[in-house]
């Protein structure tokens, strides 16, 4: 079977519950490059099973950074950024072949469905998401954001939006969740060190809005109880993203 001349690009750290359904997906793409940061679990092992993906291993240099690093590894100039909690389905892939087949001044954006505990949740501030993800390394790049970082196009590159999904697990136990939202305050707090931040009772008034508009204005509470964990969980990354920002600006924190 002959393959899709693109990149895949992972960047990925203690990946092993995901990256086997990850890499399953990707099997027509023409390889896959997944750099390893931090990773001390069995998940260079598990990609090792795997004839065209290739392993690099490297520092966390902020998500932006990061991904753009993974991007400078691959062969193609074609690139697929996935990470290693999600999955493009067949008709995804058919649709990367026919971007990558026509002009490199068009990128693609993908449609992503997020799955809590095994369920596809639209409430809450989890609808599903258009993110640019398929992209020609000339004419697009990543940019420098610690957080919330973005392919940035050239000016005059067009974007389409592809046919089929990219799943996303985004949680698969409860625990995971308050790892990321220690991990995501951490990054964007240290990032902010030497902005002024506002006093934690601001903190709190802003988590407190935070758990109102994902249960509330956002219909969480449609979603049952993954509904409240998700705006919880809101509520907790937002409270200790704006205090770790107090403590570090005033020199609290070493």
């Amino acid at each position: 079977m002959s393959t899709v001349p693109v990149s895949a690009v992972i960047i990925a750290a203690n990946a092993a519950e995901t990256i086997d359904a990850c890499l399953d997906s990707l099997s027509r793409l023409d390889e896959v490059v997944v750099y390893l940061n931090g990773s001390n679990d069995d998940t260079a092992a598990r990609c090792a099973q795997y004839t065209r993906v290739r392993v690099h291993e490297g520092p966390f240099l902020g998500f932006g950074p990061t991904k753009q690093a993974a991007v400078d590894l691959a062969r193609n100039d074609w690139v697929f950024s996935i990470d290693s909690d999600e999955q493009a389905t067949p008709e995804l892939v058919d649709a990367i072949a026919a971007l990558a087949a026509g002009p490199a001044t068009t990128t693609g954006d993908v449609v992503r469905y997020n799955r809590f505990c095994g369920k596809h949740v639209t409430r809450g501030g989890w609808g599903n998401d258009r993110l640019l993800r398929v992209f020609h390394r000339g004419h697009a790049r990543f940019n420098d954001k610690p957080v919330h970082e973005k392919v940035e196009p050239d000016t005059g590159v067009d974007t389409v939006l592809l046919d089929g999904v990219l799943w996303h697990d985004a949680v698969l136990r409860l625990d995971q969740f308050l790892k990321k939202a220690s991990t995501y305050s951490e990054i964007a707090a240290e990032a902010k060190r030497d902005r002024k931040a506002p006093h934690p009772f601001v903190a709190f008034l802003r988590s407190q809005f935070a758990f109102f508009r994902s249960y509330v204005l956002q219909l969480g509470f449609l979603a049952g109880w993954r509904g409240l964990v998700i705006a919880f969980g809101r509520m907790t990354g937002t409270f200790f993203r704006y205090a770790k920002r107090y403590t570090k600006s005033r020199g609290l924190e070493p």
